[in-house]
């Protein structure tokens, strides 16, 4: 532990020039006393590493001195890949370690180039949650993703929609889709989708797995999308939009965006696309978004579902405004 914190220091003082052991310690949460201990262990270790008393001072390496000692230990290596997704990295239980590569990362660099990766990650954000909402509550991610890294089978209480259901799988992978995380994992002989905040109980067995070689998580994770979203979104409306319409249309759903891109235009303006829709009663609920700008040609069903939904909401707000 303390040999992991000493190069962390050292690494620190590379990146940030100078700081005091006040906020070292801090880093580190250790005491001050220990603080200066670890620095009297890099001097004596032969690190130029010296200090100033008083207000203003701190520690800090002689200039020009460059550590060559950045190699990264499994937990870093294996928080790589999140280096830029800070928050993500946290909830999986990584995010010290995603700290250190990066630290590590910086440090291999020449002054300049360090200051160049800087910038650029001052200058770019990922959210992946999307607007408007709010992510649900993962308790098991950080342990879930242990299990994927050390190939460890998990037995747990699934809530779907279908029912609650006792599981034993094998995690293959995990995937964070529109702010919300999912476990991609085999059980009852069939890769499975599970949504992660729908775990209510987790264990980790003692019992291993081999997860096959040829087996890759964005290969099948799109395979899959697209078959999920053939399957779901398997009838066809047709539509009659006016120029707002369209845009609106556009803005609904990635379905709608593609249903307005091969729309044909027709009179005043007005176009006839076609959209796929999952029924008649999800799809009236999406028609609405678009108020009066849509006209639903086809199928019968569909609106007539459309019109009940409208004359509804007509009926139940037809009293005197206020």
């Amino acid at each position: 532990m303390r040999a992991s914190r000493l190069l962390s220091i050292l690494i620190l003082l590379q990146l940030r020039q100078r700081l005091t052991a006040d906020e070292l310690a801090e880093e580190f949460e250790v005491s001050v006393r220990t603080v200066y201990r670890d620095i009297d262990a890099l001097s004596a270790a032969g690190v130029p590493v010296y200090g100033d008393r008083g207000p203003g001072g701190g520690f800090q390496l002689l200039e020009g001195y460059q550590t060559k000692l950045t190699g990264l230990d499994a937990s870093e290596a294996e928080a790589m890949l999140l280096i830029g997704l800070p928050g993500e990295a946290q909830a999986m239980g990584l995010g010290d370690a995603a700290a250190r590569a990066r630290n590590k990362l910086l440090a291999a660099l020449p002054k300049t180039g360090s200051e160049e990766a800087n910038r650029i990650a001052g200058r770019f954000h990922l959210d992946s949650t999307d607007w408007y909402r709010v992510a649900r509550p993962t308790p098991f991610l950080s342990r879930i993703a242990r299990a994927v890294l050390d190939r460890r089978v998990l037995a747990m209480t699934y809530d779907s929609w279908r029912a609650r259901a006792e599981w034993s799988v094998e995690p293959y992978g995990l995937v964070l889709k529109a702010g919300h995380w999912y476990l991609v994992a085999r059980g009852h002989a069939k890769v499975r989708i599970f949504n992660i905040a729908d775990i209510q109980s987790l264990d980790l067995l003692d019992d291993g797995f081999e997860r096959p070689n040829d087996f890759d998580l964005t290969v099948w994770w799109q395979a899959e999308q697209a078959r999920f979203e053939a399957e779901l979104f398997s009838e066809t409306a047709t539509l009659r939009l006016s120029p707002l319409g369209l845009k609106r249309l556009a803005a609904l759903s990635p379905r709608g965006a593609a249903a307005a891109r091969s729309a044909l235009l027709g009179d005043e303006g007005w176009a006839v696309a076609e959209m796929a829709i999952e029924n008649s009663d999800h799809g009236a609920r999406e028609m609405l978004m678009l108020g009066a700008e849509v006209e639903i040609l086809s199928p019968v069903s569909f609106r007539k579902r459309v019109r009940a939904l409208a004359s509804g909401i007509a009926a139940l707000n037809k009293g005197e405004s206020e």
